[in-house]
């Protein structure tokens, strides 16, 4: 069976994005987005690159991990404030919503539905895993699904904005299993679930 791997970006205090929305790494972002950390994201994680980037990259490869990728509405926002409706064309894309009605992109899939259902059935599916990309409703409402979760950790402190999850209180157990340091001072952290 796939799994579902929540792979975000976070600050030491569990903010995602700021109060407001946006793109935490887009010009007036708050994520280091210079650094060695960098270099794995375009060796080790390609799949998460939106395609825009990797068109400017020359970045040409299949996915690694990921075939998949699964958003809220709120993230898929900052996609389409930026004019790109479908910032993940190597990927099969979802798209969670109960207000939009129609796809701007056809290659996007809009779900209205329970999102831990569709889930588990692209779980069911054969292929590589899946990524959840944001944001923090989604991640709440999807967080028994979640089999791993990595984390990006930025030495930034944000002080208020969208956390990790957004949800109710109920604390689960996952065991660190990866730690990656770079000299920018970026802490990858991967976690499976127990």
């Amino acid at each position: 069976m796939r799994k579902l791997t929540y792979l975000v970006a976070s600050t030491i205090d569990g903010v995602i994005a700021g109060p407001g929305g946006g793109d935490p790494s887009g010009p007036d972002g708050f994520f280091v987005m210079e650094g060695d950390h960098m270099r794995e994201q375009f060796t080790d994680w390609p799949d998460i690159l939106p395609g825009p980037a990797r068109a400017a990259l020359g970045l040409d490869v299949p996915p690694k991990h990921f075939d998949t990728v699964v958003e809220g509405r709120a993230s898929y926002q900052v996609g389409l404030d930026a004019g790109i409706t479908d910032a993940y064309p190597h990927l099969e894309h979802y798209v969670f919503s109960r207000t939009l009605t129609e796809a701007p992109d056809p290659a996007v899939r809009l779900v209205s539905g329970d999102p831990v259902e569709k889930v588990r059935e692209l779980k069911r599916r054969d292929g590589l895993g899946i990524w959840l990309v944001g944001g923090a409703t989604l991640a709440s409402a999807l967080r028994p699904e979640i089999d791993e979760l990595v984390v990006k950790l930025h030495p930034v402190v944000a002080g208020a904005g969208i956390p990790l999850f957004s949800g109710e209180f109920g604390p689960q157990r996952f065991d660190l299993t990866d730690v990656r340091r770079f000299d920018s001072g970026v802490l990858h952290l991967t976690y499976t679930k127990l």
